[in-house]
């Protein structure tokens, strides 16, 4: 079970190889996105310069993979994580922690290209797609 990150369905949608290659060889795997990745791609489409094409693609992707609303266990996982991190000195960005948290309340594996940032949350399993 995955949980895509907005970088990778941009990825997709520019056609990256690697990552369409990925989302191929996955086919048959559970996939879903947090609406926090919804809304990131909501504003991307918003200020780009193509809107309309642009948020029909992003509608597009709410109907292929389950949108994942905050919970209150999200939130609790969410709250938990920040303060471990915080007292050994480590920050991530809130949203980048809520996709985080999203994963590991759920049991996923977050797939995305920026392993920088999720790579500092414990206990979260990660893949690239972009390799």
């Amino acid at each position: 079970m995955y949980l895509i990150d907005t970088d990778i369905i941009i990825y997709s949608l520019k056609g990256v190889t690697s990552v369409t290659d990925n989302f191929e060889s996955h086919a048959n795997a559970p996939k879903a996105i947090s609406v926090i990745s919804y809304g990131e791609l909501v504003y991307g489409a918003q200020k780009s310069m193509q809107v309309p094409s642009n948020l029909a693609k992003v509608n597009r992707i709410k109907e292929i993979f389950p949108i994942i609303d905050l919970s209150p266990s999200i939130m609790d996982c969410f709250g938990l994580l920040k303060a471990q991190l915080s007292k050994n000195g480590i920050t991530v960005d809130d949203f980048d922690l809520l996709i985080g948290a999203t994963a590991i309340t759920y049991g996923y594996t977050i797939v995305t290209n920026n392993e920088k940032h999720f790579s500092k949350i414990p206990d979260l399993s990660i893949e690239n797609w972009n390799q």
